[in-house]
C-alpha cells in the first residue's frame, strides 16, 4: 500500500508538472502569435533589400536603393494590409467568400494584376504633384522620395492598427508633397493637382455611395418588394450582372491593361457594352436555372447574387493590383534611376524585381494582416448581403469610368468605403419610409416598437466619424511626417 501510495503521489505531480507544461506552452503560444505577423514581415523587407543588392549591383548609391527597397517592401505590406480589404470586405461581410477564399482569390488576381498589367511608366514625382526641377540635386530628390515613402508606409500602418481604411494614394501624395515643400519650397507644389485631390475627398464617397444605393433602390423596388421575387429575379439579375460585366469590362480596358494596350474612353465604353450584352445573354438561361426550385422569399434571392460577388471582388483587386502597385513601387524605381543615371526628372521605367517586390508585399500584407480590415469594411460598418454588396462592387467600377470622364483623380478606398456608406445610409431611409407607412395601418399599441426600431440606426456612427476623419487628414499627416523625416535624413546624410 505504501508503495500504492507513493506512485500514485508520483502521478500526481507528474500530471501537475504536464499540466504546467502544458499552460506554458499555451501562454507561449499566446504571447508569440502577435508577433509571428511582424516577424514575417521583417524577413520580407530584409529579403527585399538583399534583392535589390543582387540586381542592382555595384554604385555609390548601391546603400541608399537597398535602404529605399526595403522601404518599398514596408509600404506594400501596408497597402495589402489597409487597401485590399476594399475590395474583399463586401463579398466577406455578405457571407459569399470565407476569409481564407476571400484571401486567396485577392492573393493571385492583385499579384496577377500587378505583373500582368501595372503601369511600367510613372511620372517621376508621384503625377506631378511637386515639379522635379525643383529639387537642386539628385541627391535631394532620392531623400525626398524616401522620405515620401517612408512616412506614407507608416501612415497606413498606423491607420491599419487603428481600423480606418485610408487611401494610399493620398498617404503617397502627402508624403511627396511634404517632401517636396521640405527641399524646395510651397512653390515647388503642383496646387491645381493638390486641389483636385481635395475635391477627389468629396466627390469619391459621394458618387459611390450615390451610385450603390441607387442600385439597391432598383433591387428593392423590382425584385424585392415584388409579390413574385423570383419572376422578378429572372428577368432583372440577368440585367444587373449584364451592367456589371460591362462595367468592369470598361473599367478594366481603361484602367488595368495600360501596360498592354493604350484605350480611350469611348473606346473602353464601346467594348463594356458588348461585353454587357455578351453577359446579359449568357446568363439568362444560367438564373432561370439556378432559381428552379427556389422559394418565393428574400433568402432565396442571395443565391442568384452569389457568383457575380465573387467574380467582382476577383476583378477589382485584379484592377487594384494593376494601379495601386506603383504607390509602393513608384518612389522607389524613381530612387533606382536617380542613382543609376543621375536624372531624376524624366519619367520612370519600373524594373521587373521593383515591380515583384510590390506585388508579393501586398499579398503577404493581406495574408497577414487584412482581416481586420476586411471585418471592418465587411461587417462592421454596416450588415451586408449579396444584393447589398454587389451595389458596392458595381459602384466602384461605374465611379472610377465616370471620374475618369469627368478628368478627376479618385480613390479607390474612398469610392469602395463610400458604397458602404451608400447602402447603409439608403438602408436607414428605407427602412424610415416604409415604417411611416406602416405606422398609418397598424393599431395605435404598435406604435412604440415602430418607433423604437427607427431609432436603431444601421450605420454605425463611431466607425464613419473615425473613417472621415482619417481620410480628411491623410494628406496632411502624412506630409508633416514626410517633412518631419527629409529634414532627419538630410542632417544624417549632410
Amino acid at each position: 500500500m505504501p508503495n500504492n501510495d507513493l506512485e500514485t503521489r508520483h502521478l500526481e505531480t507528474l500530471d501537475r508538472d504536464l499540466g504546467r507544461l502544458s499552460n506554458l506552452e499555451r501562454a507561449t503560444a499566446y504571447v508569440a502569435r502577435p508577433l509571428v505577423g511582424p516577424g514575417i514581415s521583417l524577413v520580407f523587407v530584409v529579403l527585399a533589400s538583399l534583392l535589390a543588392m543582387v540586381f542592382f549591383g555595384e554604385s555609390t548609391n548601391t546603400f541608399v536603393v537597398i535602404i529605399a527597397a526595403g522601404f518599398g517592401a514596408y509600404m506594400a505590406l501596408n497597402i495589402g494590409a489597409n487597401d485590399v480589404a476594399n475590395n474583399m470586405g463586401p463579398a466577406v461581410g455578405a457571407n459569399a467568400l470565407s476569409m481564407g477564399g476571400a484571401i486567396a482569390i485577392a492573393v493571385v488576381f492583385e499579384s496577377a494584376g500587378a505583373l500582368l498589367a501595372g503601369g511600367d511608366v510613372v511620372s517621376t514625382i508621384a503625377k506631378g504633384i511637386i515639379a522635379p526641377e525643383s529639387m537642386q540635386t539628385a541627391s535631394v530628390f532620392i531623400w525626398a522620395m524616401l522620405a515620401a515613402l517612408l512616412s506614407a508606409a507608416l501612415w497606413v500602418n498606423l491607420a491599419t492598427w487603428i481600423g480606418a481604411p485610408v487611401s494610399t494614394t493620398h498617404s503617397v501624395v502627402g508624403g511627396v508633397m511634404g517632401a517636396g515643400i521640405a527641399a524646395a519650397g510651397f512653390a515647388a507644389v503642383n496646387w491645381a493637382t493638390m486641389g483636385k485631390i481635395a475635391a477627389s475627398w468629396v466627390i469619391s464617397p459621394v458618387l459611390g455611395g450615390a451610385i450603390a444605393a441607387g442600385f439597391l433602390f432598383l433591387i428593392k423596388e423590382r425584385i424585392i418588394y415584388q409579390d413574385d421575387k423570383i419572376a422578378a429575379a429572372r428577368k432583372w439579375v440577368p440585367i444587373l450582372v449584364g451592367i456589371m460585366g460591362g462595367a468592369f469590362a470598361a473599367y478594366l480596358a481603361l484602367k488595368g491593361l495600360k501596360k498592354v494596350i493604350k484605350i480611350d474612353l469611348l473606346t473602353a465604353l464601346m467594348i463594356g457594352a458588348a461585353v454587357g450584352a455578351l453577359v446579359w445573354a449568357i446568363m439568362i438561361p444560367v438564373i432561370r436555372r439556378q432559381s428552379v426550385g427556389l422559394e418565393n422569399r428574400n433568402k432565396s434571392l442571395k443565391v442568384l447574387f452569389g457568383i457575380p460577388l465573387v467574380v467582382s471582388a476577383a476583378l477589382l483587386s485584379f484592377a487594384h493590383g494593376a494601379n495601386d502597385v506603383a504607390n509602393a513601387v513608384g518612389p522607389l524605381a524613381a530612387i533606382v534611376q536617380a542613382s543609376q543615371s543621375g536624372d531624376f526628372t524624366a519619367a520612370v521605367s519600373i524594373p521587373l524585381w521593383v515591380m515583384v517586390i510590390g506585388a508579393l508585399g501586398i499579398s503577404f500584407g493581406l495574408f497577414l494582416f487584412g482581416p481586420k480590415l476586411i471585418r471592418m469594411v465587411g461587417s462592421q460598418i454596416t450588415k451586408l448581403n449579396p444584393m447589398r454588396a454587389y451595389c458596392v462592387a458595381l459602384s466602384a467600377a461605374i465611379t472610377v469610368i465616370v471620374a475618369s470622364w469627368l478628368g478627376l483623380p479618385v480613390s479607390s478606398t474612398h469610392i469602395a468605403v463610400g458604397g458602404v456608406f451608400g447602402v447603409g445610409f439608403f438602408r436607414e431611409w428605407d427602412a424610415e419610409r416604409r415604417m411611416k407607412k406602416a405606422r398609418i395601418a397598424v393599431p395605435a399599441a404598435d406604435v412604440q416598437p415602430l418607433e423604437e426600431r427607427r431609432r436603431r440606426k444601421l450605420v454605425r456612427r463611431s466607425h464613419f466619424l473615425t473613417i472621415i476623419a482619417a481620410w480628411v487628414i491623410t494628406v496632411p499627416a502624412a506630409a508633416i511626417l514626410s517633412a518631419l523625416i527629409f529634414f532627419v535624413i538630410s542632417l544624417i546624410a549632410g
